[in-house]
């Protein structure tokens, strides 16, 4: 009996501590597209805050306690994003990294502020996001739309005037968001569209636009959108004898863009931030992405900055606090990540310009590739 007792008593004081140690793990929550065609991004937010969680914890944690990622999936769509959202807030997440589309990060941060629970997001550039009143809990690590939109607007102005300019977007609030901005900024500077034209995103078939380019005889097609459209947009565009170049966004951003695209996609302009894995900070990180054989290209290193930023948040606050949090990072103080040092402004926007210009074309390999190939805005 007294050893049955005694069994018992140590299977309990397992249990506690093992419920204890539990109860200690900081869970951080990351949301994005694992799934769906825009899967490619979701791996680099996952791969990006799963590497920053792993350093964090190697060096002791947050505020002492041992982080645990969430990975959720959102794919893309708002409902998916929202239901996404309303999960964690119920688990008691207070943090979030995310989410990548900027149509599903809009109504999803509606759920996170109601619930009290800080978000950054890597990647959604939409300015509605933190244009809009009482969301102190929405922060981004990537620039706005319409920042991205004034350096293409400059660009066709310097290098198109007097050609024949196409906008397509996705009527996303991403890529209409992004086209419409290019389009405001080069009609200001005297350069007038000669075709504005809305997609649908997951189309397979894109010729009835392409022959309308044609009959327009574009010069620039600029795109407002993500890769997997832009890229069969520009496949289609060259097998019907349409040469002229596509200007993009961030949203194109992946090696996938020239897989889907081809040979076609080489002399593809696009905007996007001074390439994030030349940052000296990054050289560490960057490496040990190199060693598990991933390149962590675009938007990985964004998300591996928010953990970081959320991190230091919480140590100057000295508890998990977000409205606290928040404050500290409305202030203006920068924050040293792996992409730079990050301030913010009232609204939750980073305050350095965050935008140039790159080229696609073959690098030493032979591949088509946007990496070291940025050129002088």
């Amino acid at each position: 009996m007294k050893k049955t007792l005694l069994t018992g008593l140590a299977l309990g004081a397992a249990l506690a501590f093992s419920a204890g140690a539990y109860a200690a793990d900081l869970k951080i929550a990351v949301a994005g597209p694992v799934t769906g065609p825009n899967a490619t991004f979701g791996k680099q937010l996952t791969e990006g805050a799963q590497q920053a969680v792993d350093d964090i914890n190697k060096a002791g944690g947050i505020l002492g306690q041992h982080v645990v990622l969430e990975i959720g999936d959102d794919a893309s769509d708002p409902k998916q994003g929202v239901s996404l959202a309303n999960k964690y807030a119920g688990e008691g997440v207070k943090l979030i990294v995310g989410h990548f589309n900027s149509g599903v990060t809009i109504p999803s941060s509606e759920v996170y502020k109601e619930s009290g629970m800080l978000m950054i997001t890597p990647s959604a550039t939409n300015p509605m996001l933190t244009d809009r009143e009482g969301y102190w809990n929405v922060f981004r690590t990537c620039g706005r739309d319409d920042q991205q939109g004034a350096v293409a607007g400059a660009w066709i102005i310097s290098h198109f005037k007097g050609k024949k300019i196409a906008i397509i977007h996705d009527k996303t609030p991403y890529g209409k968001g992004l086209a419409d901005a290019t389009k405001a900024n080069m009609n200001k500077g005297g350069v007038t569209e000669v075709l504005y034209e809305g997609i649908n995103t997951g189309e397979k078939d894109y010729s009835a636009l392409v022959s309308k380019l044609k009959a327009a005889n574009v010069d620039l097609v600029y795109f407002g959108g993500l890769h997997t459209e832009a890229g069969l947009i520009i496949r289609q565009m060259r097998d019907q004898g349409l040469n002229a170049p596509m200007m993009s966004g961030d949203g194109i951003t992946d090696k996938e863009f020239a897989q889907i695209g081809g040979p076609g996609t080489e002399g593809t302009l696009m905007t996007f931030a001074p390439d994030p894995r030349k940052h000296p900070e990054a050289a560490k990180v960057v490496a040990e992405f190199k060693a598990k054989n991933y390149d962590p290209e675009a938007y990985t290193l964004y998300s591996y900055a928010a953990v970081q930023i959320m991190a230091e948040a919480a140590k100057q606050v000295g508890k998990l606090d977000t409205k606290k949090m928040a404050e500290v990072m409305h202030s203006g103080k920068p924050f040293k990540t792996v992409i730079g040092d990050i301030a913010y402004d009232k609204k939750g926007d980073i305050t350095r310009p965050d935008y140039v210009m790159y080229v696609w074309k073959k690098n030493s390999t032979g591949a088509i590739d946007y990496t070291n190939n940025e050129i002088a805005n």
